[in-house]
């Protein structure tokens, strides 16, 4: 199975299945120098950490990460870093009931076609409790970035149910499980997936992830535009259907004078953007303005529902998924959001050092 490593200078590879004895990422690239210690990692984990909330999987995993190499006396030493996370309440037994049976909306089908088996316990790979690798892989890459850019993502959409702008705070998204910007919307969702849950299906969402302090000069034109880069990157996360960057799909609807973010000469050398439709990235390469990227999560594949399938026998059948699963997968999402852009700004930092370095 390749494909299991995410970068170019900063770089990734995660390991690991769902319902094994462990998951972890070994991260290549780290400067050394770098502060660094689990109790760093940590609290990104605890943000993605099952569990925490009726309305997600109520999969009681603890998370605790283990740097098992790249640190020494409290900094990077440049090797390559080694971080582990125990699986501690795997229930494979949920799916007995499953394991011939294809379901819809997952990778079983298309796993099994092209590998000639699947881990049935809860996707194996393909399970989204890799994303605890990519959000260790983030908290690294945070640590690079320092604290001059700040990377913060939020909930901006359950199912058809905005977050009005009205009452946005950052500090709102701290304060309820739900990741959202507006009490209001945490509020109302929070009925909403209620009524979710208790009907046995499961909604989507939409999630926003801005980065500020991000200087002029970042991304390369053509192959390797920070923006691509980043659509890759948020695109590769499970369940994630589409994203946008800026004003995205919105900007088909403006006119040339709307999109475009007019400028004026600032107080200091670099000009004032009046808007911000090019979700800081312009050819590719960042403006010095916040970036800003969204992506929109498909509802969950595992309901109690009963939908319609074929077995590994080539019989239909009717599936429903039993087990412990999140009527809005998107919530946690947000966490991973933001260690993918935090793991594509620290790749663009270094490259950035290097080209400046070499010119």
């Amino acid at each position: 199975m390749a494909s299991n490593s995410f970068g170019s200078l900063f770089r990734f590879t995660t390991w690991g299945e769902s319902h094994g004895p462990a998951i972890g990422v070994v991260v290549d690239g780290c400067p050394s120098q770098i502060p660094l210690s689990e109790e760093l990692i940590q609290p990104y984990l605890d943000k993605r950490r099952p569990g925490q909330s009726p309305l997600t999987t109520q999969r009681q995993e603890l998370d605790r990460v283990q740097i098992l190499s790249g640190v020494f006396e409290g900094r990077t030493t440049g090797a390559p870093l080694s971080l582990l996370i125990e699986n501690t309440d795997q229930r494979s037994h949920d799916y007995n009931e499953i394991k011939d049976v294809f379901r819809p909306g997952h990778a079983d089908y298309t796993m099994q076609e092209k590998y000639g088996l699947r881990d049935y316990r809860g996707g194996g790979r393909a399970s989204a409790r890799e994303t605890a690798c990519r959000v260790a892989a983030g908290a690294v890459a945070r640590q690079i970035l320092g604290p001059s850019i700040s990377v913060r993502g939020a909930v901006i959409q359950i199912g058809p149910h905005l977050a009005g702008r009205d009452d946005w705070s950052w500090g709102e998204v701290e304060r309820n499980a739900l990741f959202s910007p507006s009490a209001k919307a945490a509020e109302f969702w929070t009925n909403y997936l209620e009524q979710v849950r208790k009907a046995g299906t499961s909604v989507g969402a939409v999630v926003e992830i801005v980065a500020s302090g991000v200087p002029v000069g970042w991304g390369d034109p053509i192959y390797e535009k920070l923006d691509a880069e980043l659509a890759f990157a948020l695109m590769s996360i499970n369940a994630v259907k589409g994203v946008e960057i800026g004003a995205g799909f919105a900007a088909a609807g403006l006119t040339g004078e709307g999109n475009g973010d007019a400028m004026r000469q600032g107080p200091e050398e670099a000009p004032v953007f009046l808007s911000n439709h090019a979700g800081g990235i312009l050819g590719g390469i960042s403006t010095g303005q916040d970036i800003v990227a969204r992506f929109a999560v498909k509802p969950t594949s595992s309901i109690l529902k009963p939908q319609q399938s074929v077995n590994i026998h080539g019989e239909n059948v009717d599936v429903s998924t039993k087990g412990r699963h999140d009527p809005c997968v998107g919530i946690r999402a947000v966490p991973v959001g933001e260690a993918m852009m935090a793991c594509v700004l620290a790749d663009a930092m270094l490259r950035q050092k290097a080209f400046q370095a070499a010119s």
